[in-house]
This record gives structure tokens, C-alpha cells and sequence, in this order.
């Protein structure tokens, strides 16, 4: 999921560009712009990306002997 092709370009998560402030990246081609914002020079960077949190794991209503083999 992190390091799937079909990304969505986003300055957030981009290569080029590094966080300023709030909602504010500089990006090294077109200076300080929007996080939400892109452009088509857009380098995917994984490590930059948040991904969202797992969801939670619903134990109500489950019983020992469920789970035994």
C-alpha cells in the first residue's frame, strides 16, 4: 500500500519539496506552495507519506472456543 505505482501526486509527499509550516511545503521548483497541491514534476518519496491508521480489532462478542483449532 505505501509503495504502490498509482499515487496520487501530492507536495506532501514529494521528493522535491520539504515541510515549512503548517499546510506549507517549499518545493525546490516553485517555492513555498500548498501540501495539498502538485505538479508535474511530482518524485514519489514513501517515507515522507503518513499512510492511515489500521483499523481497530473488534474482540466483542468472541469466545474462546473460537479461537482453538
Amino acid at each position: 500500500m505505501l509503495f504502490r505505482k498509482d499515487i496520487e501526486p501530492r507536495c506532501a509527499y514529494c521528493a522535491r519539496a520539504g515541510r515549512v509550516g503548517d499546510g506549507e511545503v517549499v518545493c525546490s521548483r516553485k517555492g513555498i506552495v500548498p501540501e495539498d497541491g502538485r505538479c508535474r514534476r511530482f518524485k514519489y518519496d514513501p517515507l515522507k507519506r503518513v499512510p492511515p491508521r489500521p483499523g481497530q480489532l473488534v474482540t466483542r462478542g468472541i469466545k474462546d472456543e473460537d479461537l482453538s483449532f
